[in-house]
C-alpha cells in the first residue's frame, strides 16, 4: 500500500523540523514508523518498507534509523544483545517487555518513580533514563 501526497506531505515536514532533508526512502521509513506507531527492528521496518515497493537497502534502513535517533525523531531501544527496536514515540515513556512473547509495551514515565541517580562525572549531563521492566508468567500458574 502507498502513501498518500498528503501523508507524504506532512511526513517531510516532520523530516524537516527535525533537521532531515526529506528523500523518497526516509519518507518510506518515517511512514512505517509513524503509521504504525510500533516498536519495530530495523529488519520489520525494511521488509515492511519493501512491501510497499520502496525497495530500500538494509543499509539505507539502518543509516536513516541512525540518523532518525541522533535527531531525536526516534528512540533506541536495546532490549537484549539480539534485539533492538525503533519506538517512535519520543516522549518520556518507559517499557514493559514480556521475556517469553516478546510483547513490549509502553509504561506510562508516572508510573514509574526514579529516586536518586548516581552523581556524574564533571563536565556530563543525563540526556534520560530509559526503564525496561522484563516479566514473564509466574511457574505454576494456571494458564501458563
Amino acid at each position: 500500500m502507498d502513501i498518500d501526497n498528503s501523508t507524504r506531505h506532512s511526513i517531510s515536514e516532520r523530516l524537516r523540523q527535525h533537521g532531515i532533508t526529506p528523500t523518497y526512502q526516509r519518507i518510506e521509513i518515517a511512514a512505517v514508523l509513524f503509521e504504525r506507531m510500533e516498536h519495530l527492528s530495523a529488519e520489520q521496518i525494511l521488509a515492511l518498507v519493501n512491501e510497499r515497493h520502496a525497495e530500500a537497502s538494509k543499509a539505507t534502513v539502518y543509516n536513516t534509523l541512525k540518523l532518525f535517533r541522533e535527531k531525536n525523531l526516534v528512540r533506541e531501544l536495546v532490549i537484549d544483545p539480539a534485539r533492538i527496536v525503533y519506538d517512535p514515540n519520543t516522549t518520556p515513556h518507559h517499557h514493559r517487555y514480556d521475556v517469553e512473547t516478546g510483547e513490549l509495551a509502553d509504561i506510562r514515565a508516572e508510573d514509574i518513580r526514579v529516586v536518586g541517580l548516581p552523581e556524574l562525572p564533571p563536565g556530563v549531563e543525563t540526556e534520560s533514563v530509559d526503564i525496561i521492566v522484563r516479566t514473564r508468567q509466574r511457574r505454576g500458574q494456571a494458564g501458563a
